[in-house]
């Protein structure tokens, strides 16, 4: 199979199904149509839960600007990773994100495949995974995205977002 071309503002996201607990700890399946469509999002992602740079510097500064971000408007904050909705729960709870972002599991990458942005970590023994990222979403289309390169964290914390708001 071909790979997909890389995501681009101006893109519509692509189907794909997406999983997640919710506050009554069902575990619940989202198209990203049904998702993203007609609100204001915001969605990042990362290599993997649990994981240092993930864990340490990505996720808490959304957690420090949920409410900022939420301020100009944004509905949903969600935080996907090829990880599994168990695995994603699991991070959710261990940084206090209940409440705050939607912890978004992509577990076979099939969202990371149909963006383009999937990464190929199999020589780190970690299989395939997503690239990081931060976007904004309007209506299921990309206006904002800030695809990281490699493994770095330079362009996709939450401080760009609320920027680019």
């Amino acid at each position: 199979r071909a790979a997909a071309p890389v995501v681009k503002a101006g893109d519509r996201l692509p189907h794909a199904t997406l999983r997640y607990f919710d506050e009554d700890d069902n575990l619940q399946s989202v198209a990203t149509e049904e998702l993203f469509g007609g609100k204001k999002a915001v969605l990042f992602a990362v290599p993997g839960a649990f994981t240092p740079t993930c864990s340490l510097k990505h996720l808490p500064t959304f957690l420090d600007r949920a409410d900022e971000i939420r301020d100009k408007g944004v509905e949903v904050i969600a935080c996907v990773a090829v990880n599994d909705h168990f695995v994603m729960r699991s991070w959710g709870e261990a940084v206090g994100a209940e409440g705050k972002i939607l912890m978004l599991a992509d577990g076979s990458a099939e969202f990371a495949q149909a963006l383009g942005v999937e990464l190929d970590l199999t020589d780190k023994g970690l299989g395939t995974r997503s690239r990081r990222y931060a976007m904004v979403v309007e209506d299921g289309v990309v206006t904002r995205l800030n695809l990281e390169e490699g493994g770095g964290f330079t362009i996709s914390g939450a401080e760009d977002i609320v920027n680019a708001l």
